[in-house]
C-alpha cells in the first residue's frame, strides 16, 4: 500500500475503528435519554455532545497547523492525517445529535452549516492528498520544474540554430515559439493546466506544414528535427503548466478550508457566548 493511501488504514483502521465507536456510544447514550420537552442541545446530554464537538473542532484545527511538526515516534504525518480524517467525519453524528436535529434562522445553525461546509472541503483535501502527489510525479517524470525549463531553453537554442539551414519562414515559426510559448498566467489560466494557443505548438504545426512543401532531402531532414523539437518542447511547456494547475487547485483548497474553519471557530464562540449568557 503507498504511503498516500495508507494513512486511511494507518494502524490497521485505528482512528477509524475509535471514531466509530465514538459515534456508536455517542448515539446510544443520545437514544437512551430522553428527557421531558424532547432531546434538544439545551439538556444535559446536548451539552456534553456539544462540549465534546467543540473539543474535537479546537483539536482538529491545531492539528491542522502543527502536524506539520510531527515527524517520529507516536507523533507521524500519517497517523495524524488519520485521526484528522475520521474525527473530523465523527463530527457529523456529534454536532447532528447536539443539535437534536432542531434547525433554524440563527447563529447555532450557522455554526452547524459552516462546520460541515469545513468537512466537505475537508473531503476534498483528502481527495486531493490521495490524488495529486502520484499524478504530480507522473506528469513530471520525476523531473524539477527547473530542469524541465532548462530543457526548454536548449531547446530554443537548437530550433535557432536549425532554422539557419532552412527557409525564412521556419525562422518566424520559431519566433512564434519563442514569443508566444507561456506558462502560468492568471488565476483561470492556472487552474485549466493548459494553453490552447499555446505558442510552441502553433510553431509545430507552422513548421510541420512547411516542412511537407521541401523538396530538397537535406532540408526535409532538417526540419523534421526542427519539428520534433518544437513537439518536445511543446509537451515540455504542457506538463508544467499542468503542474502549476494542481499547485493551484491545492493552494485554492487551502484558501477555502482555511478561512471556513477559522469562520467555525468564530461563529462557535459566538454560538457558547449566546448559550451560556443570553439562552
Amino acid at each position: 500500500m503507498s504511503a498516500h493511501v495508507s494513512f486511511l488504514a494507518h494502524e490497521r483502521f485505528r482512528w477509524f475503528k475509535r471514531s466509530a465507536w465514538l459515534c456508536l456510544i455517542t448515539i446510544v447514550v443520545y437514544s437512551a435519554y430522553a428527557p421531558v420537552g424532547g432531546r434538544n442541545g439545551g439538556t444535559w446530554v446536548g451539552y456534553g455532545l456539544g462540549g465534546l464537538g467543540l473539543l474535537l473542532i479546537l483539536w482538529l484545527a491545531w492539528l491542522g497547523v502543527k502536524k506539520r511538526g510531527f515527524s517520529s515516534g507516536a507523533y507521524t504525518i500519517r497517523g495524524w492525517t488519520s485521526a484528522h480524517v475520521y474525527l473530523g467525519l465523527s463530527l457529523i453524528v456529534v454536532a447532528t445529535l447536539h443539535t437534536g436535529f432542531e434547525f433554524g434562522w440563527n447563529v447555532h445553525t450557522l455554526a452547524y452549516a459552516l462546520m460541515m461546509a469545513v468537512i466537505i472541503s475537508g473531503g476534498f483535501g483528502v481527495f486531493a492528498y490521495l490524488r495529486y502527489p502520484r499524478v504530480m510525479s507522473e506528469n513530471m517524470s520525476g523531473r524539477s520544474a527547473a530542469a524541465l525549463r532548462q530543457e526548454m531553453a536548449e531547446l530554443d537554442v537548437r530550433i535557432a540554430r536549425l532554422t539557419q539551414r532552412l527557409p525564412d519562414k521556419f525562422a518566424e515559426a520559431a519566433r512564434i515559439s519563442l514569443e508566444g510559448t507561456r506558462i502560468g498566467g492568471g488565476f483561470f489560466q492556472l487552474l485549466g493546466g493548459s494553453s490552447k494557443r499555446c505558442g510552441s505548438a502553433r510553431a509545430r504545426e507552422m513548421a510541420r506544414a512547411e516542412a511537407e512543401a521541401l523538396e530538397e532531402t537535406e532540408q526535409q531532414a532538417t526540419a523534421t528535427e526542427m519539428v520534433s523539437a518544437l513537439s518536445r518542447k511543446a509537451e515540455i511547456a504542457q506538463r508544467l503548466r499542468r503542474d502549476l494547475s494542481y499547485k493551484a487547485v491545492m493552494d485554492v483548497w487551502l484558501w477555502i478550508h482555511v478561512p471556513l474553519t477559522l469562520g467555525l471557530i468564530a461563529t462557535l464562540a459566538a454560538h457558547v457566548l449566546i448559550v451560556f449568557f443570553y439562552w
